[in-house]
């Protein structure tokens, strides 16, 4: 089951493309775009991760900080950072225990075959700690703009 808004956001501690352990309470004072999506590299996932960083000034206006979490390896999400100037932190989910703890690890269908995976799925959480807004089964178009402008309106002081 998905998190749902006025929820307080499970906190985990996870790997993140420097190496370092990144723990999400750690940004308590700052919103934080929590967005989970299925693999690096694949279009998509390029696509949103892209649209993020074209956008990560605007979210650092507003006292944002945008976390991008899949199940791929540090290794794997350092290749992506580097490859597309990715300016903001990948998190390792290797054993996708945190897109569990949000809802966001789902049975998907593909091609008639059914498997557990990553739900695109984005967390918009306060400075206190709180889910404030959730887009579960995200479509990549528009979808930064959109996450953006809900802090801007809601969030941003």
């Amino acid at each position: 089951m998905i998190l749902e808004a006025g929820q307080t956001a499970p906190d985990f501690t996870l790997k993140s493309t420097n190496g370092e352990e990144v723990t999400l309470s750690d940004f308590k004072g700052k919103n934080v775009v929590l967005y989970f999506y299925p693999k690096d590299m694949t279009p998509g996932c390029t696509t949103e991760a892209c649209d993020f960083r074209d956008q990560h000034a605007l979210f650092a206006d507003v006292n944002t900080v945008v976390l991008g979490v899949s199940p791929d390896p540090v290794e794997k999400h350092q290749k992506f950072t580097e490859k597309h100037s990715l300016p903001f932190t990948l998190l390792a989910d290797v054993d996708h225990e945190v897109a569990e703890k949000y809802g966001a690890w789902q049975l998907k269908k593909n091609f008639g075959k059914e498997y557990m995976g990553i739900q695109r799925s984005t967390f918009v959480i306060d400075k206190e700690g709180n889910i404030a807004k959730v887009w579960p089964n995200v479509k990549v178009k528009g979808h930064v703009e959109e996450v953006l402008q809900f802090i801007k309106e809601n969030l941003a002081n």
